[in-house]
């Protein structure tokens, strides 16, 4: 798919879009959310499942895509887009009276390839651009303010936490350096001081990497919003609704795993207690076990290689 912003043009290839949409659309008339839409793949293949009598409702961070979604907006009237992230979905939808009412929920996480091809987003350590990094522009603090203004400790703890990085403390040292003789303005010249940091590098992976990961996912909340956004999931799903998320790297997928596990699980009774199946208040049903991309998928598409789809039904 293209998609074509403010005369620059680049192109998103859907990961595992034909499993997550299967998985998703159960009826053809129903309600779903397209929680994370980028350049729309998976919602375009939504709404060809859909009968005249469904309706889909895409949300997305990025301003960007909100413009490229509002071009479908206005061609398909079973199609609305909303600025926003997918934590504020359960308010959104209370004030259509539509909670509870969903019959699927898709949250593909992580960056889409125009974000990342896109220089001036900053989110690309092979790209000269500004240190920017925010999926909002509108508001919230660029990674070049963040990492003019943070503490060593904080640095390090982020870079560690979120990058899972062994070698933070040398980074946040590096940067703290940096900053203070020529200051940080651009996605090169922090992945070239995280370079230098590293002694060791990883086969086949760039040493800035795990950094900017982490950067990224702290200046956008993502954890924390995928966090908010599962335990809102079941207020708003119907009976029988799906729960389709595609993560890309384990701090997300861990997230998801547990979450789904916990409520199908049930309540964390003590083994001692003797109970029937059906007072456990299981709440969620995993369906089947997770997916991951096709050997094809990921030759054709590289980016799709760390990609794991779970599903789960409200009970």
């Amino acid at each position: 798919m293209i998609g074509q912003i403010a005369d620059k043009v680049f192109s998103h290839d859907s990961v595992l879009l034909d499993e997550a949409v299967s998985a998703l659309v159960h009826k053809k008339d129903g309600i779903y959310i397209d929680g994370t839409f980028g350049r729309g793949g998976h919602s375009k293949k939504i709404l060809e499942k859909l009968s005249t009598g469904g309706r889909l409702f895409a949300i997305d961070k990025d301003l960007e895509a909100v413009g490229y979604a509002q071009e479908i907006e206005q061609q398909d009237s079973r199609f609305s887009i909303w600025h926003g992230s997918f934590t504020d979905a359960a308010s959104f939808l209370k004030e259509k009276g539509l909670s509870g009412k969903i019959d699927g929920l898709l949250m593909d996480l992580g960056l889409s390839s125009p974000q990342l091809d896109d220089a001036q987003r900053g989110f690309s350590f092979m790209r000269e651009g500004p240190l920017d990094m925010r999926m909002n522009t509108a508001k919230g603090l660029s990674a070049k303010e963040w990492l003019a203004n943070e503490s060593e400790e904080n640095l390090a703890a982020v870079i560690k936490e979120y990058g899972e990085e062994r070698f933070a403390k040398r980074i946040a040292n590096a940067i703290v350096n940096s900053r203070a003789k020529t200051g940080i303005e651009t996605t090169t010249q922090l992945a070239e001081i995280v370079s230098q940091a590293i002694p060791r590098w990883e086969k086949h992976k760039h040493p800035a990497t795990r950094t900017f990961q982490a950067i990224r996912i702290f200046i956008n909340r993502e954890l924390d919003d995928l966090s908010d956004a599962l335990e809102s999931a079941l207020d708003i799903l119907a009976p029988r609704g799906r729960l389709v998320v595609i993560s890309f790297h384990s701090l997300e997928d861990r997230i998801v795993k547990n979450y789904i596990k916990k409520l199908a699980k049930g309540d964390d009774i003590p083994s001692y207690i003797p109970v029937q199946k059906d007072q456990l208040n299981k709440r969620m049903i995993i369906i089947g076990k997770a997916i991951k991309p096709s050997e094809q998928e990921i030759e054709g598409n590289p980016r799709a290689r760390s990609a794991i789809m779970r599903i789960a039904e409200k009970i």
